[in-house]
């Protein structure tokens, strides 16, 4: 590889690095601008106010369903995020569920983030997480008071 390819190169990642960021960044505002999707009818009935997530309205002539002034917003394909940052971590690295130390070995700390799953123990998480020390990976859910060392 002579300089003008290594350069090239160089180029092309920064400029893949700077896309991704843009897109990230514009995730996080659109995040932060997401209005909260509450079901029709909740500040009516105490039975729904209970069950506070999102149903789509489908009644004939349901106010919220046809996006009257005044009702709350519904659901819609616009307020999607951009494809190459969906479904990523805020710091940009994709989420892996991870329940024992031998899937860590799999992992590269470069590209992912390590979420230790709700069903493994005190005694494994511990050994996770030092597991991922070593390996230089970050863990997205730590939860425990003190790691003996």
């Amino acid at each position: 590889m002579n300089l003008n390819e290594v350069l090239e190169r160089r180029k092309q990642v920064l400029r893949e690095l700077k896309r991704k960021r843009k897109a990230m960044k514009k995730a996080v505002e659109m995040r932060n601008d997401l209005p909260k999707f509450i079901r029709y009818h909740w500040w009516r009935y105490w039975r729904l106010e209970r069950g506070y997530k999102w149903r789509k309205p489908k009644g004939n002539d349901n106010k919220s369903r046809l996006q009257l002034k005044g009702y709350p917003p519904i659901v819609k394909v616009g307020y999607r995020t951009p494809k190459e940052v969906r479904g990523l971590h805020p710091s940009g690295l994709e989420p892996v569920l991870v329940h024992n130390v031998k899937e860590l070995e799999k992992l590269d700390k470069d590209k992912h983030i390590v979420y230790i799953a709700s069903s493994v123990g005190r005694r494994k998480r511990i050994e996770i997480i030092k597991k991922a020390e070593e390996l230089g990976l970050r863990v997205a859910n730590p939860n425990v008071k003190e790691v003996k060392k």
